[in-house]
């Protein structure tokens, strides 16, 4: 456990400062604050990548999606603590370079923070505070097929900071932003809303039940734990709906001009 805690300290923060570094060589004309925040997209798809293949090999090795276990489902937890609390810094560190120009009081600059990424921060610290000791202590020996499902909800993410480093860049307008907007939202149905289901539907094949009885085979906890998972996701796959909505209407309205 100390092991990987202190690999991931070291991990993530040192390739976010050799991320800054070589965007800051490789591409001069950005400025310091392109290269910090495309730094962290960066990191934010090493991560996602890492956990999903986490979660395909978890996923893969379990026969019986209960009793059997896989040592990464608990071994990529203690790696992901130390990414969480160095992504929140990330976050932090992205609104001072954006406002240290203004010469604002840095508790001005915290509550801008706080406000602009509550629901990050609100993610990461739901992580951080009551998912971590689940998946770590609360289940026991069993479930390690399902944290693997739930590390692979992060496969939509390196598309999702693709997006925000085309926007960044200003790229809104190009062919390779439109695509990555069909396989953000793809990505996501299928790994954050279409998981659940799945994870239902191994259970019941399992245990020789129908989709539709498993939630009445299961304990009250494991339900609300799960709507309390897709709640979020389903409210974030509604906002990129409506994302592509507008850029579609745009598009549509340039044609018809």
């Amino acid at each position: 456990m100390l092991q990987t805690l202190a690999w991931g300290s070291l991990f993530f923060p040192g390739l976010f400062a050799f991320s800054v570094w070589a965007l800051r060589r490789l591409r001069p004309e950005w400025t310091f604050l392109d290269c910090v925040i495309i730094g962290t997209r960066l990191v934010s798809s090493v991560q996602a990548v890492l956990a999903t293949g986490s979660g395909i090999i978890i996923i893969c090795s379990c026969r019986n999606v209960v009793s059997d276990r896989h040592w990464l489902s608990r071994e990529y937890v203690w790696f992901l603590i130390p990414y969480m609390i160095y992504d929140i810094c990330a976050m932090y560190l992205c609104e001072w370079c954006r406002t240290r120009d203004q010469n604002l009081r840095r508790t001005i600059i915290f509550r801008n923070f706080l406000s602009e990424n509550r629901l990050m921060i609100t993610h990461h610290m739901v992580i951080l505070l009551i998912l971590v000791p689940v998946t770590q202590k609360l289940r026991g020996e069993l479930g390690d097929f399902f944290v693997g499902c739930i590390f692979t909800a992060e496969l939509s993410t390196p598309f999702v900071s693709l997006g925000r480093i085309l926007i960044q860049l200003k790229q809104q307008h190009t062919f390779l932003y439109k695509i990555n907007g069909i396989f953000t939202l793809g990505t996501f149905f299928c790994c954050r809303i279409l998981l659940f289901p799945f994870m239902y539907w191994s259970y019941g094949q399992q245990q020789g039940l129908s989709l539709l009885k498993v939630p009445f085979n299961i304990p009250l906890s494991c339900n609300m734990a799960n709507a309390f998972l897709i709640a979020p996701q389903l409210y974030w796959f509604s906002l990129l709906c409506k994302k592509a909505a507008r850029l579609f209407d745009t598009a549509k309205a340039k044609r018809d001009s």
